[in-house]
């Protein structure tokens, strides 16, 4: 079942079951679902950008696991202390560009700590934070949107528990609800908007502070006012990195080409890494000449990837949900669920530094961890199986979704000329 939300991007989390393995896994909760806004779905044609020298290939599954992994080895706090936990069990991790920090390969979305998608006993969400640290997630992302600020609220509580010098927190300014009119990229409001954060959050400095949806603000002002004014907080010790985030890739271009060099540290794509989706990838090369660090989030492209389908919101076009609808069936014919398959393959990715999922719950952490664990040959998934034998039907899916591979939908304002 896909949990839907109103307000953000769809990252639906994996549940593994003890039954057969055609319904080892199966769809429980969403990170970051928003239905499209200010401007209606249209029938779009599939759009790239320019391939670009050195633009590395999608991975699949055959492709081995991640050769030099930096391992998590910092003391874990006393929240966790399962035998469970090894090392063994840990995630991998990956740098984030030239920022100086490592975070982990499954990165924790915290939308759905908000009630997104339903209400989260408060609890439970405290202990599906202290989960993910014991099983190796050191990036936690929130934002005031998620749930009009109680996802800062509750993620702050849990945090509480937690060392702050292993955590790499990430949270947002600009968007604060779901209408277009609830954005807002001056100086004056970024600013109030991060000293309100620290107080929900309860720390000190954030790690990662970005300019959220930035589409859907005018750009120049972004460059111009926005980007300058996180620069004098980061100058204050209030923040360490700064990052942009959004859909169109061609808003990240327009920005890195006209900030200020070193003003911009982390770009967060959506639905740009997933099985019918691989367009991230030609602004690789271009990112990595700036230094900038990549971060994926909705692997499964906004619930598309799921076998209960997207919600009824989703910009998608027709040919692209039953092309989606076709390759969820199939792979579930061929006794694997397609959101596993998804999420294993954003994961193996290594330009990417982290993929985003939402998680509400310790059960939800456990899946999502040993499928990751799995799909990257670091450990044997939940269910005892090694991922080896998951090429063949992710090469079939990979193939069904190939006529409609990289279409995409508008989001936000058209993109300045020049």
């Amino acid at each position: 079942m896909v949990a839907v939300g109103r307000l953000h991007k769809a990252t639906p989390a994996i549940i593994s079951s003890s039954s057969t393995r055609a319904n080892t896994t199966q769809i429980f909760s969403a990170s970051n679902c928003r239905p499209h806004i200010g401007t209606a779905p249209r029938r779009l044609v599939p759009r790239t950008l320019p391939s670009q020298p050195g633009a590395p290939a999608p991975l699949s599954l055959s492709q081995g696991p991640i050769q030099s992994p930096a391992r998590l080895n910092a003391p874990h706090s006393n929240v966790m202390t399962d035998a469970s936990d090894a090392a063994s069990s840990l995630l991998p991790r990956r740098p984030l560009g030239n920022t100086g920090l490592e975070v982990s390969v499954l990165g924790f979305g915290a939308s759905p700590l908000g009630g997104a998608f339903g209400d989260v006993d408060e609890s439970v969400a405290i202990s599906s934070v202290h989960r993910a640290f014991a099983r190796g997630v050191n990036l936690f992302d929130t934002s005031p949107y998620y749930g009009l600020t109680k996802s800062e609220t509750v993620l702050g509580r849990a945090l509480r528990d937690l060392p702050r010098s292993q955590l790499v927190l990430s949270t947002k300014v600009g968007r604060y609800g779901a209408d277009p009119r609830d954005f807002d990229f001056s100086a004056a409001r970024v600013t109030r908007s991060v000293a309100e954060s620290l107080e929900r959050l309860q720390v000190p400095y954030i790690d990662i502070i970005q300019c959220h949806d930035i589409e859907f603000g005018d750009l120049d002002q972004i460059v111009n006012e926005t980007l300058p004014a996180l620069a004098q907080l980061r100058n204050q010790g209030l923040v360490r990195h700064v990052g942009i985030t959004g859909l169109p890739l061609e808003a990240f271009h327009y920005v890195l080409d006209r900030a200020e060099p070193g003003s911009v540290d982390v770009v967060l794509s959506y639905c740009h890494y997933c099985l019918n989706d691989t367009t991230l990838l030609g602004s690789v090369p271009y990112l990595r000449s700036r230094g900038v660090g990549l971060i994926n989030a909705s692997p499964l492209s906004m619930g598309l990837l799921t076998r209960g389908g997207p919600p009824d919101w989703h910009p998608a076009p027709p040919g692209l949900r039953e092309a989606a609808a076709r390759a969820a069936a199939h792979a579930a014919a061929r006794g694997r669920d397609i959101a596993a398959l998804g999420l294993g393959f954003a994961l193996r990715q290594p330009d990417v530094s982290s993929t985003l999922v939402g998680m509400a719950s310790p059960e939800v952490v456990d899946a999502n961890v040993d499928t990751a664990m799995r799909a990257l040959g670091t450990g044997a998934g939940g269910d005892g199986s090694d991922g080896s034998d998951d090429d063949e039907v992710l090469g079939e899916v990979l193939r069904m979704l190939e006529p409609v591979k990289d279409t995409t939908w508008p989001s936000g304002r058209p993109l300045p000329r020049g």
